[in-house]
């Protein structure tokens, strides 16, 4: 019993021992359960409290950098003035002309002509034509009708000259009728009613002035139609006679040359009346020397411009008169050529224009009998060139 007692004390005294031994761990790794073991700072966490870490916010993305300032471009480099690259615009003159062929005797036009069989000089010197072809176009006209207080058969010619190119007038060409006695009368402007250019010759009963200042009127009417584009036709009926005109002959020459894409066609009047008085001894010398040179200055308005002159004595010849006139007007050639003088001085070039054949001689024509047939090529007899400042 005795010995049972000693046992159980000495299992007693073990255990006790075993405890103490284990104690110290025990505790330990309570107090580590307790106090856990610090990590190493995070630091992003911030420092650490008894409440837990302190959160320090962030610090914001670190705002973008102001732009540079402006730096002020290089300044542009100078080129050798020696080589820059100009662009230099030249205008090269073309002159169309107008050209008719008519037979003397017929007054028929001639048709089915070659560039080949042109020649054109100016100034002498041959010219290559670039371009021929045939036209036939709507006519823009101005009737500058003579209508003075003068003599009943003068104004008796104009009325049935004038009525006359009125009934060859096509629905699509446009007319304006002037007037001239002191002064220019317009009775209508440019239109293609032929009842309203009808009315307007009609009104021509009592003239009223008697004296005829055709310098003056022809002046007006040229500066008047060159504001017009295309080619102007004027058909001046009158006896050509110049009372007393402000334009002197010189200027009135000078302005016939100087306005281009005018073409004039002139009807003397009176040539019946002025025949039998001159027949009769009734027409002076002093007078008969005044009519001749108003027919004399009619032809050369019309072979400035490469139109036509007539002087019909009988009413029966108009009708030709006014056939050839719309053959020239409505039938004609075009030619084009690119002048070798291309100076921009504004000097007046001299124009002529010959037939020739296919060796350069002188074209000859031939009827169905092979007679020989005379013809006269119609062309103005120059222009004026350009100036620079145009």
């Amino acid at each position: 019993m005795m010995t049972l007692l000693r046992m159980n004390r000495v299992v007693l005294a073990l255990l006790m021992l075993l405890g103490l031994a284990s104690l110290p761990a025990v505790s330990t790794a309570q107090s580590q359960q307790q106090n856990p073991p610090r990590q190493p700072a995070d630091d992003s966490a911030g420092p650490q409290t008894d409440q837990g870490p302190i959160v320090i916010k962030k610090k914001k993305e670190e705002e973008a950098p102001p732009p540079p300032a402006p730096v002020a471009p290089p300044e542009p480099k100078v080129k050798n003035p020696n080589n820059e690259t100009y662009s230099i615009r030249v205008d090269v003159p073309i002159v169309n002309l107008d050209v008719n062929v008519i037979l003397d005797k017929t007054h028929q036009f001639v048709p089915g002509l070659k560039a080949g069989n042109f020649l054109v000089l100016e100034d002498g010197v041959p010219q290559t034509i670039t371009n021929l072809h045939m036209a036939q176009a709507p006519i823009t006209a101005v009737m500058l009708l003579e209508f003075a207080a003068n003599s009943y058969y003068f104004i008796r010619d104009m009325q049935n000259a004038s009525f006359s190119f009125f009934n060859t007038l096509r629905t699509d060409d446009y007319v304006a009728v002037v007037t001239y006695d002191l002064r220019t009368h317009i009775l209508t402007d440019f239109t293609n009613n032929k009842q309203i250019v009808g009315n307007a010759l009609s009104s021509l009963i009592i003239p009223g002035f008697s004296d005829t200042n055709v310098f003056d009127a022809l002046y007006e009417t040229l500066d008047r139609v060159s504001r017009i584009d295309g080619r102007k036709y004027i058909i001046l009926i009158g006896t050509g006679r110049d009372t007393f005109s402000k334009i002197t002959l010189d200027k009135i020459l000078a302005k016939v040359k100087a306005t281009p894409n005018v073409t004039i066609f002139t009807i003397g009047t009176g040539a019946l009346i002025r025949e039998l008085a001159d027949a009769r001894g009734g027409m002076g010398s002093i007078t008969r020397m005044d009519y001749l040179q108003a027919e004399n200055q009619m032809k050369t308005f019309a072979q400035m411009t490469g139109g036509l002159s007539f002087n019909p004595m009988f009413q029966g010849a108009l009708p030709d008169v006014f056939s050839q006139i719309n053959d020239s007007i409505r039938n004609q050639y075009v030619l084009t050529y690119r002048p070798t003088n291309n100076k921009n001085d504004g000097s007046y070039r001299r124009i002529q224009v010959k037939l020739v054949d296919n060796e350069g001689k002188p074209l000859q024509m031939q009827d169905e009998k092979h007679k020989p047939l005379k013809y006269s090529v119609i062309a103005r007899d120059g222009y004026r060139a350009k100036n620079e400042v145009e």
